[in-house]
């Protein structure tokens, strides 16, 4: 019986006895890449299975399957644990915005820490995708998504994400999709004259993209008249509560994609913005500035209510 025990021990892989698997590059870790890593974790597990990945520059076109639930990567530090790839639209590989992800989350119940999520296609390539999300329930913390256009995809309506503590960079529309999604405490840094946002937010959707207590940068020599969002589906809805705006931000703040329709449809507010790209007497008169009391309403528990409740945990 005893030596039965040892081999089954010894064939058991080394995350179901400790919950926690490593990878590095150099071979000291139990796998080499990402990929292998999430690949060898059980399908629909109910536990947590946390990937601790050792710094590194990860090239690889990562997949988190559907049935890859509950797993958490982390890194040891996002500036030195990078996971890229070159993907965009009308690119030999004929990638459009759907397909040009470095990094791709299906599962539910997903989280990040400690992780740059990368697209190095370059200023010039158009749509390229850092991170595409379409599972629920996805939290990332002390990340940073970088890269030009379209960097963040969050896809799918009635999915919910939370971004805390994170750094965003990008050029145009460079905050996409129709999930509902939280920024908190979040820097947003734009690369360029464009749009930060372009949210597709279903129409019976309450919330779409939320930051809370953010920061708006600037590369001041090429970003010197940003939009707060534009609507990329005429129910889009973006607030932004307690942000410090930088010179950057359009007077106007926000932009209606070259159709006065989306005028009467979309939900852009704010409420309390700072700095010098604060300016809510010269915002355009179809958005809002919120009063305290709809504020107060704007609570984790509130913005990610659903069937299956959720607020994101530690």
């Amino acid at each position: 019986m005893k030596l039965l025990l040892l081999v089954l021990l010894a064939a058991t892989p080394a995350f179901a006895q400790t919950n926690s698997i490593i990878v590095a590059q150099d071979g000291t870790g139990t796998y080499r890449t990402v990929q292998t890593a999430v690949d060898a974790v059980p399908n629909q597990s109910q536990a947590t299975v946390t990937i601790r990945i050792k710094p590194g520059i990860y090239r690889e076109k990562l997949v988190v399957n559907t049935l890859k639930t509950h797993i958490k990567l982390v890194g040891e530090n996002p500036e030195t644990t990078v996971l890229t790839f070159n993907d965009h639209t009308g690119d030999a590989g004929g990638h459009d915005t759907y397909s040009s992800h470095s990094v791709l989350v299906q599962a539910n119940d997903f989280a990040a820490e400690n992780l740059t999520f990368e697209n190095n296609a370059g200023y010039t390539a158009g749509q390229a995708v850092a991170l595409h999300v379409e599972g629920d329930r996805a939290t990332f913390r002390h990340c940073r998504v970088v890269g030009n256009q379209d960097i963040l995809f969050l896809a799918a309506g009635h999915t919910r994400q939370y971004f805390q503590d994170c750094y965003l960079e990008g050029t145009t529309d460079f905050i996409f999709g129709a999930s509902t999604a939280v920024f908190d405490h979040c820097v947003i840094k734009s690369k360029k004259n464009s749009f930060i946002t372009a949210a597709s937010t279903p129409e019976q959707q309450p919330f779409g993209f939320v930051f809370l207590n953010c920061k708006l940068t600037a590369d001041t020599a090429l970003a010197k008249k940003v939009h707060l969002g534009r609507p990329w589906r005429p129910n889009a809805k973006v607030v932004y509560l307690n942000t410090e705006m930088g010179g950057h931000i359009a007077p106007a703040g926000w932009d209606n994609w070259k159709n006065p329709a989306n005028e009467k449809t979309a939900y852009f507010a704010e409420y309390r913005s700072t700095g010098p790209g604060a300016n809510p007497a010269g915002r355009v008169a179809w958005a809002y500035q919120l009063t305290p009391k709809e504020a107060k309403a704007y609570t984790l528990k509130a913005i990610f209510a659903a069937e299956v409740p959720w607020v994101p945990g530690r």
